[in-house]
C-alpha cells in the first residue's frame, strides 16, 4: 500500500513553502512563488494528498482555504487547533502560527523536556516549550534581512548589503562593517538568550531552525541542535491530531 502524503503549508512574511510527508517520513520541501489557484493546484495534482495543514502569518488568497478544503481533509493552524501542548500565555489567541508549530515539534519530539525554539526568519522568534509541555512564550527580535534593512533605511548614506559568510571579524569597508556588525551580532543575540535561559533553567535543549540555520550553527558556542526543517515537522504533527479521523 503506498504512504499517505501529507503537504504541510507554511506561508510566512517572506516567503510561502509547502513541505511534502511521505507517510512519517519529511522527503521535499518546495518554494512557492506565490499563492495563486494555478501555482497551489498544479502542487495538489502532482502530490494527490491525503491531508493538508496550512501555517499562515499573512494575508493570503481569498479562496485558497475553501480549494484546499476540496482536495483532501484540511485544516488550518490557528488558536482553536487541537494542539499536543499547551499555551500558558495571557492571550493565547495571538500566538502566531508559526510559534504554535514549532512548539508542536518541541512537545512531539523532545518530550519531557525544557526546549527552546529559536527560529530565524523575517523575525527571530525564541519560543520555550517547559518539560510540562507548555509553551510559556519568548521572545522576538529583528531578523538578519530586517537588521540590514532598517541601517540603511534609517540613515542617509549607508548601503544595503546582503550577507556574506565569508565576513570578516574586524571590517576593512562599511560592507565588510556592515556584515560583521549584523551577523555576529545576532550570533552574540542568540548566544545570550540561551545563556539566560540556561541560568533559569539549567541543563535544556536549544533548537536551532529556519533560514540561514545551518550557517548560525556554526558561529554560535552555545549547543545547540539545528533543524531546518522542524516547522515542518510540528506541522505534520499537528495534522496527525486535526487530520486524521
Amino acid at each position: 500500500m503506498d504512504k499517505m502524503v501529507t503537504i504541510c503549508f507554511d506561508f510566512g512574511n517572506s516567503k510561502r513553502k509547502a513541505g511534502i510527508f511521505t507517510g512519517d517520513a519529511f522527503s521535499e520541501e518546495i518554494y512557492l512563488p506565490d499563492d495563486s489557484e494555478e501555482c497551489i493546484s498544479s502542487i495538489l495534482k502532482r502530490y494527490s494528498p491525503g491531508a493538508i495543514i496550512l501555517s499562515s502569518v499573512i494575508n493570503h488568497r481569498e479562496g485558497l482555504e475553501e480549494q484546499l478544503s476540496q482536495a483532501a481533509p484540511f485544516h488550518k493552524l490557528s488558536n482553536l487547533t487541537r494542539l499536543n501542548f499547551t499555551v500558558s500565555v495571557s492571550k493565547p489567541e495571538t500566538v502566531g502560527a508559526d510559534r504554535l508549530a514549532l512548539a508542536a515539534a518541541a512537545a512531539k519530539f523532545l518530550p519531557g523536556k525544557n526546549t527552546l525554539v529559536i527560529a530565524l526568519g523575517s523575525c527571530i522568534t525564541y519560543n520555550f516549550v517547559n518539560q510540562y509541555a507548555q509553551f510559556l512564550g519568548g521572545s522576538i527580535s529583528p531578523g538578519l534581512s530586517m537588521r540590514f534593512r532598517a541601517m540603511h533605511e534609517y540613515t542617509a548614506k549607508l548601503p544595503l548589503v546582503q550577507e556574506d559568510w565569508n565576513f570578516p571579524l574586524i571590517g576593512y569597508d562599511t560592507r565588510t562593517n556592515l556584515q560583521s556588525g549584523v551577523i555576529l551580532g545576532m550570533a552574540s543575540e542568540i548566544d545570550g538568550i540561551i545563556h539566560h535561559y540556561r541560568e533559569r533553567f539549567g541543563n535544556f535543549n536549544a533548537v536551532l531552525t529556519g533560514g540561514n540555520s545551518a550557517y548560525f550553527a556554526t558561529l554560535l558556542k552555545s549547543r545547540i541542535f539545528a533543524d531546518h526543517n522542524f516547522l515542518f515537522k510540528g506541522l505534520y504533527a499537528l495534522s496527525q491530531l486535526n487530520c486524521i479521523p
